[in-house]
């Protein structure tokens, strides 16, 4: 994949991750912008579009059938277009030929029905789609993502006072065996920050730390840039000998004599930890959604449409392995008439009454012409 629109993803990423500030939790950033790469299938100067994914909407589409297509081993994606009675699916014939081909397409489910497609596109692991259905839906649009996988090596434990911090009082903390999981400190524009890489044979998560203070926003900048760097060659980090021995809040440096050709060892230590969060995508329009939601209202012919937009995710990181998911929505939705009153009838014709025929020819001498007539009296059972 061009590193083009991995820095993309990056921009929406920090968008993202704005909207739930610094409290706990998790997202998917590509999973919200597979769901603009969908809108944007087949679209052209969408530019409002276009600045929230960070490249040409079709060049989205056209990475995300590329992903579709292509499954990683241990990363299970799948996206989904529905839509109503409402709708006319012949007009959106040509948006859905530009779709990614792994993309369901289909009249809407029922709210069983999505929470049946959450749960199967995410092992498990997330139960309860995020946007149920309602009469005003018009398209519904989703993507899931899932990921479990086991560490090649496992961490080790050790007791939490090792860490120190804010999270002395825990019991016991996760530390990375000596060789087989990457540790250094690097620098980065939010200054000098640890890095730990655990790896499972095909899936890399990294975690990185700053000091503190310094906004999360920043340190998820620098984790998006080290993180595919770490993957694509390793980024350049920090030679410990260029670092003063001693204690800082972020680590720790001694030095002692010996023979080992490997003159630099370091090993991390962090905490276990697990998240589920559920994120308003439509929380600030600069996630592209208001802008999709125009081009998807033009498909389905409602000109200015109301739109709902949230993701559930839920992830655990664990001294075995990681596991994650999330599950995003996006619906385009229609008005309701203003409120008013509303008046049922039934009528019964349960005396005698009477019929009439009349032919209907708009440019033809029998336009209007009673034909047949009737009086009931005698009414009979009904049969099939």
């Amino acid at each position: 994949m061009a590193a083009e629109w991995i820095t993309a993803l990056a921009r929406y990423a920090d968008r993202l991750h704005a909207t739930a500030g610094a409290r706990h939790h998790v997202a998917s950033p590509l999973g919200a912008w597979l769901l603009l790469a969908l809108t944007g299938a087949g679209t052209k100067e969408e530019n409002d579009l276009e600045d929230a994914l960070g490249v040409d909407p079709s060049r989205a589409a056209e990475i995300a059938d590329e992903l579709l297509a292509n499954p990683h081993p241990l990363v299970a994606a799948a996206t989904a277009v529905w839509h109503t009675e409402q709708v006319d699916p012949d007009a959106l014939t040509g948006w859905r030929s530009a779709l990614p081909q792994a993309t369901t397409f289909g009249p809407l489910p029922g709210r069983e029905e999505l929470d049946d497609w959450a749960r199967d596109h995410s092992y498990g692991l997330i139960d309860r789609f995020p946007i149920q259905p309602s009469p005003r839906m018009l398209l519904l649009l989703a993507s899931a993502l899932a990921t479990k996988v086991k560490w090649t090596d496992p961490f080790e434990v050790e007791p939490a006072s090792r860490l120190g911090g804010d999270w002395a009082g825990l019991s016991t903390v996760l530390r990375s065996p000596l060789h087989t999981h990457e540790a250094f400190i690097a620098g980065s524009p939010a200054g000098d920050v640890i890095v730990h890489a655990a790896d499972a044979d095909g899936l890399t998560v990294v975690s990185v730390a700053a000091a503190a203070g310094v906004p999360a926003r920043e340190v998820l900048a620098a984790a998006y840039g080290i993180a595919p760097a770490l993957v694509t060659g390793r980024p350049g980090g920090i030679s410990l000998f260029d670092l003063p021995l001693g204690e800082t809040p972020l680590w720790t440096i001694r030095e002692e004599r010996g023979h080992d050709h490997r003159r630099e060892h370091v090993r991390a230590l962090l905490p276990a930890w697990s998240a589920t969060s559920e994120l308003d995508l439509a929380a600030d329009p600069a996630l592209g959604f208001p802008a999709a939601a125009g081009v998807l209202g033009r498909l389905a012919g409602s000109p200015d449409p109301q739109f709902e937009a949230k993701q559930v995710a839920t992830a655990r990181y664990s001294r075995y392995g990681f596991e994650a998911a999330a599950v995003s929505g996006f619906a385009t939705l229609t008005s309701f008439p203003p409120e008013a009153p509303i008046r049922h009838a039934e009528l019964r014709f349960a005396h005698p009454y009477a019929v009439v025929a009349v032919t209907a020819q708009p440019d033809g001498p029998w336009h209007g012409v009673p034909v047949f007539s009737a009086w009931v009296t005698e009414p009979d059972e009904v049969t099939d």
